[in-house]
This record gives structure tokens, sequence and C-alpha cells, in this order.
């Protein structure tokens, strides 16, 4: 009997340390991530009938709060926030169209203390382009568009819309035919309950094995990040020579959508809480980031493994590296050095534009650093970077980020 009960207390104890939430990470400036409430914009098609011009907002990622004629050439788009305060990075999407063909202006209504961030990306049949300069007028911080109308719906957006929906069709033909070494699943619930999705990359034993997080889509606009993001990963997956010998040696976590409830609810910044998910890296009050960092502890804690690099895919007005300062005595204190150096020499034309500070703020490349020791990096693309440039800057991070890291065991 008394060896039963050693036994079962052993099991409980064995069960209580499996079950070992995630710590919570100090940041020198904390950031309250409680969830706050939201202002929904109501699903609907809003109507100029005098006009004979209409507008909707029902799709996902869609942002438009109102349509009001200014005279019988142009109207108000009425563009808010889900809430405030938030990052000034005013985001729209709309499909707009008219009963008869005709030359259209829209102007673009921001609350007070706000101002347009993103040029207009137009969509026309399954197409996407950028619009043309002599169609875009800014006069001090008011933006007019010129439109050609027509029965057949025109989308326009700040950024090309990748829904969840979209996100989801990307991820499930990439690994197509590479479920032996990329295995997918949904680790999780947002505050609406969209799925929380993961690849988990290696081959042969996963124990053990040095673990690379990627993450991306925080910020619902910050699509030119998840375009890199989507290069790097497809580079890793590549089947080269390179790519086999990396995830023989390594073990990689690729988060494709971190808010998908901001993204499908076409927010500027924040999640369905009402909060900016990139500010809630250190005690976890969103369920998204919870999710997160706990999938992640119990795959370090199951495989006996570290997490030694973290990039954090993100959106900015220009292309840069947000690095932390401290690297010494990290996992890999020579790691940004290299992998900079290497960029330059292997990308035409290309300055490495780094920015270098401790984080302060519960940021991710802070969770990397303060809670595993390891290098974190904010790996931001211009909002206006060409799509070709993306491509090619995602393709060669990734291979040289392998070759740094296989190197750096030879």
């Amino acid at each position: 009997m008394k060896l039963f009960h050693r036994n079962y207390l052993v099991l409980i104890i064995l069960i209580l340390v499996s079950c070992k939430s995630a710590d919570t990470v100090s940041f020198k400036t904390p950031v309250d991530t409680t969830t706050k409430s939201i202002k929904s914009q109501k699903k609907q098609t809003f109507t100029l009938d005098d006009l004979g011009v209409y507008a909707s907002n029902e799709f996902d990622g869609a942002r438009l709060n109102g349509l009001k004629k200014e005279n019988d050439s142009t109207a108000v788009l009425l563009i808010n926030p889900e809430n405030e305060p938030i990052n000034n990075s005013a985001y729209y999407a709309f499909k707009i169209w008219s009963k008869t063909p005709k030359s259209f202006y829209l102007k673009f209504q921001y609350p007070k203390g706000y101002k347009h961030r993103y040029a207009p990306k137009l969509k026309k049949d399954k197409n996407w382009f950028i619009i043309d300069s002599i169609n875009f007028f800014k006069r001090d911080s008011i933006v007019t568009i010129k439109l050609k109308l027509d029965k057949s719906p025109l989308t326009v957006a700040a950024q090309q819309i990748n829904s969840s929906s979209d996100v989801k069709l990307w991820y499930t033909n990439l690994i197509k035919g590479k479920e032996d070494y990329v295995h997918f699943s949904n680790f999780g619930k947002s505050t609406l309950g969209r799925n929380l999705p993961v690849l988990d990359i290696y081959k042969g034993d996963k124990k053990n094995k040095d673990i690379i997080v990627l993450l991306t889509r925080q910020h619902p606009p910050e699509v030119t990040g998840y375009f890199a993001f989507q290069e790097f990963l497809k580079t890793i997956l590549t089947q080269s020579n390179i790519s086999d010998t990396f995830l023989n040696k390594y073990r990689v976590l690729a988060f494709p959508i971190m808010n998908p409830d901001g993204v499908d609810l076409g927010h500027w910044r924040h999640n369905a809480g009402g909060v900016d998910t990139n500010r809630d890296w250190s005690i976890y009050n969103q369920p998204e980031v919870k999710q997160t960092v706990e999938y992640i502890t119990k795959t370090l804690q199951k495989n006996k493994a570290k997490v030694i690099l973290g990039l954090d895919f993100h959106s900015t007005n220009k292309d840069v590296f947000y690095t932390n300062t401290i690297r010494k005595g990290t996992t890999l204190p020579n790691f940004i050095d290299d992998w900079f150096k290497a960029l330059e020499q292997n990308i035409p034309n290309y300055k490495v534009n780094e920015a270098a500070g401790n984080s302060s703020k519960p940021v991710s490349k802070g969770w990397f650093l303060y809670g595993h020791n390891a290098t974190g990096i904010t790996y931001e693309i211009g909002d206006a970077t060409p799509k070709d440039r993306i491509k090619l800057i995602g393709k060669v991070t990734a291979e040289q980020m392998m070759r740094v890291l296989l190197n750096k065991n030879k």
C-alpha cells in the first residue's frame, strides 16, 4: 500500500510538471493588455440612390463605417478604428460600384488626430494593382481618389486583402505533399473562435532540436511583412540540399496568422479584445498570445529543446530590422552580425537597415530575449516595398539564416 501511495504521488507530480503553464516575463515598461471594448462596424451595403452609387463592407477584411454624399461626383468615406487609443494605421477596405459607368471621387475621412497611411490598392477581375498616381490627390491632410465605376464591384483596400481563409488556402497548398515533415495543427482558438494554426517543421527525430519561431499578422493590415513570411517559409520548404540539412538539424514553429479576428474584422491594429497583441508578451491577457506561448512552452518541455531564434514579421513605412542590443551570453551572440553581412553580400543593391534597442515594452522580440535568452528580431517590410523585392528579400533572408545557423556548428 505504501508503494502504491508513493507511485501515485510521483504520478501526480509528473502530471503537474507536464501541465506547468508558461512563465510570465517582466518588462521595464508594462502595458495594460486587459480586454477593452471595441466598436464593431455594421456589415451593410451603403446606398447613394440618387447617384446610383453603392459600397459594401460585407466581406472578411472589410473596413468601412459610412458613406455620405458630398456632391454629384463625390462621396465621403467614413473610416473609424476599432477602439482608441490606437496606432495611426488607418486601414480601409470596401467594394464599390454604380448603376451606370462613371468617373467618381471618394474622399477619406478619419477621426480627428488620424491620417492616411496606405496608398489604395484596387482589385478587378481577381487582379490587384496600386492606384495610378494621376487618380490620387492629397491636399494637406485630405486624401481623395478618382475611380471609374460600373456595375461590376471594384474592391478598394489599404493593402491587398489576405483574410484568415486566404491564409488557410495558402498554407494548405504550401504543405501539400510535404506532410511527412510539415506537421500542421490548430493549437487553439481566438476570442471569436477562429482557429490558431501552426506549422511544426522538422525532419528525423524532433527531440533535442533547437527551435526557430516565426510569427506574423499580429497587426492585421501589415501584409507586406506577411508576404516576406510566405517567401521565407517557402524557401525553408524547398527540399534543397541546404533545406534538407537544416531541417535535420533544426526545428521550425511557424505561426501564419496570430490575430485572425482582427484580420477578418478589418481592424487597424487590435484583436477582438481591443488590444495590440504585440504588447501582450508578458502576462498573456489575450488568448492568442497566451495559447501561442503555452504551445511553445509545452513543445520545449516535451522535447527537451530550447528556442534560439524568433522572427516576428511586420510592416512599417520602410524596411527595417528591430533588434535587441543584448547579445553576449545569448544563444546566438554572433547571429545578427553574420546574418546581416550575408544579406548585404547576396541581395543586389541592399543595405541592412537595423534599429537596435533592448525591448522595454512587452513585445515578442523582448519575450524571446528575456524569456528564452534567444535572439529576437522584429522583421519589418515597408508598406510600399514592391512585391518582387519582398520575394527576393524573403528568399535570401531564409537561405542565409539557414547557412549561418549551419555554419555555427562547424
